[in-house]
């Protein structure tokens, strides 16, 4: 099995370990400025990792619920649904000397893939992340969709397993800031 690895996000400015077999989709097609996205090589479970400007209006966990409406309303998602919202720990954060507060959201949405019709059932987990001094709310994403039975036929694929929550957990813990340059100047 493919070990994890940390790996350089926004031209280095930040950098957070991946779980195996994750794939850079800025490698497949473009990605905006603002986000690093990956996919699993197998699934079609994803992780993104987005800055956004920080909305200073919601605060607490109202703020995690905003960015999870604000991403499924962008997705033209139906039947959206929060089934938890509870604060991360900041003392389990790399992130923690600039973090004033963490959410982790948990929900469900019905939405379905460019060019196709159906609408999956995917859950969603969200981290968000508030760093008020750089004015900016990061957001990590992992989506999982419905198993796709068909794409673990093939041998090379049995031994790459679907990502976990612990896998997407590794990644919001480690995720690291090395150059506050990147908000701009200060």
């Amino acid at each position: 099995m493919e070990p994890t690895r940390d790996y350089p996000l926004f031209g280095g400015a930040f950098s957070a370990t991946l779980p195996p077999g994750a794939i850079d989709v800025s490698d497949l097609r473009p990605v905006p400025n603002n986000q690093e996205v990956f996919c699993h090589r197998v699934t079609d479970q994803s992780l993104i990792v987005e800055l956004l400007e920080q909305q200073a209006h919601v605060q607490g966990e109202e703020a995690a619920r905003y960015h999870f409406e604000d991403v499924c309303g962008a997705q033209e998602a139906r039947a959206v649904q929060v089934e938890t919202v509870q604060p991360l720990f900041l003392e389990n954060l790399a992130l923690r000397g600039c973090c004033q507060e963490a959410w982790v959201l948990s929900g469900k949405q019905q939405v379905a893939k460019e060019n196709q019709q159906v609408a999956k059932d995917v859950t969603v987990h969200q981290a968000l992340l508030r760093l008020p001094q750089h004015q900016t709310d990061v957001l990590l994403t992992f989506s999982q969709p419905p198993p796709d039975n068909r794409s673990f036929l093939s041998p090379e694929n049995l031994s790459l397993l679907p990502w976990s929550l612990g896998d997407f957990e590794q990644l919001v813990t480690s995720l690291t800031l090395h150059d506050p340059g990147i908000f701009g100047p200060q």
